[in-house]
């Protein structure tokens, strides 16, 4: 009897976490396919695929997802090369790691409102960064309405994303046994090598971890875009999130959720290969 209780129990704590998943989100994403099928959210009529062949037709629907891509792609890579660089700098720290790292953690604690406040400060009209610009003699920058709009995005996801992954990467730098790396200096390895062949494969489930998070957390930035700019942004930022959120204010269910099914498979395959990729790596 208490082989079986302690084999079901962890069941029994899960169950209602699970329960709460499983009828606030994935019942009602499957639910919702359907409408990506139909013309109108009530009394639709089934009409195959064509909200998906009008979405690849749509300029805004194309704008977002370019936008998107575009912004993980240079985001991701950066944010995941810099926490690194930092995680192995400040392991090799011999005192005061901890509160550098708690520096950098500083961005996950505070309110989104007060970070938005902050930098909409920095990049407005009449904001911080033109008043040095005005102070040298240079003309004064609508930051956030022009293409330089992407990179003010990109470094508050950086910015804001930066210490969580220092503290991912640092966990796993603990974690490599200290024989390893005194096995390489006997032979004669210098630093890079060590870092190319124990430190990269041995961090191997860690750039997973990050790079997931990451690609999770850079869907997560529309709501500073949003705060600082509102429904439509400067066409550079106008990203996928926007396309949707549009999409529900106008009751477009059926495009919105026709765009949802591609994300959500997009993300599917991603994943997936991420995870093949690292069992390479680890093999």
């Amino acid at each position: 009897m208490s082989r079986l209780w302690d084999r079901h129990a962890p069941l029994l704590f899960i169950l209602p976490s699970l329960a709460g998943f499983l009828m606030f989100f994935i019942w009602p994403f499957f639910y919702s396919i359907g409408y990506a099928f139909t013309d109108r959210p009530v009394g639709g009529v089934f009409v195959g695929f064509k909200n998906f062949t009008e979405l690849f037709a749509n300029k805004s629907y194309l704008t977002g997802v370019t936008n998107t891509v575009f912004f993980i792609g240079v985001s991701l890579p950066l944010s995941t090369t810099m926490a690194l660089a930092a995680a192995l700098l400040i392991n090799k720290a011999k005192s005061g790691r901890a509160l550098i790292t708690l520096m950098f953690l500083i961005p996950l604690v505070l309110p989104s409102g007060s970070t938005v406040f902050f930098w909409k400060s920095f990049f407005a009209q009449q904001g911080y960064l033109n008043r040095i610009f005005v102070y040298a003699g240079a003309a004064p920058v609508n930051w956030l309405d022009t293409d330089i709009a992407r990179a003010a995005v990109i470094i508050i996801f950086i910015w804001k994303s930066l210490g969580y992954n220092i503290v991912l990467f640092m966990s796993a730098l603990y974690s490599i046994p200290d024989e390893f790396y005194e096995a390489a200096s006997l032979d004669g390895a210098s630093g890079l090598r060590s870092l190319t062949r124990i430190t990269i494969p041995c961090l191997a489930p860690a750039f997973l971890l990050v790079i997931i998070m990451s690609l999770i957390n850079s869907f997560k930035v529309f709501k500073e875009i949003y705060v600082l700019t509102g429904n439509y942004p400067n066409s550079s930022i106008y990203m996928m999130q926007h396309f949707m959120n549009n999409m529900f204010a106008s009751l477009s269910y059926q495009k919105l959720t026709a765009a949802t099914c591609i994300l959500v498979l997009v993300i599917g395959l991603v994943t997936q290969g991420l995870f093949w990729a690292e069992r390479k790596v680890g093999a």
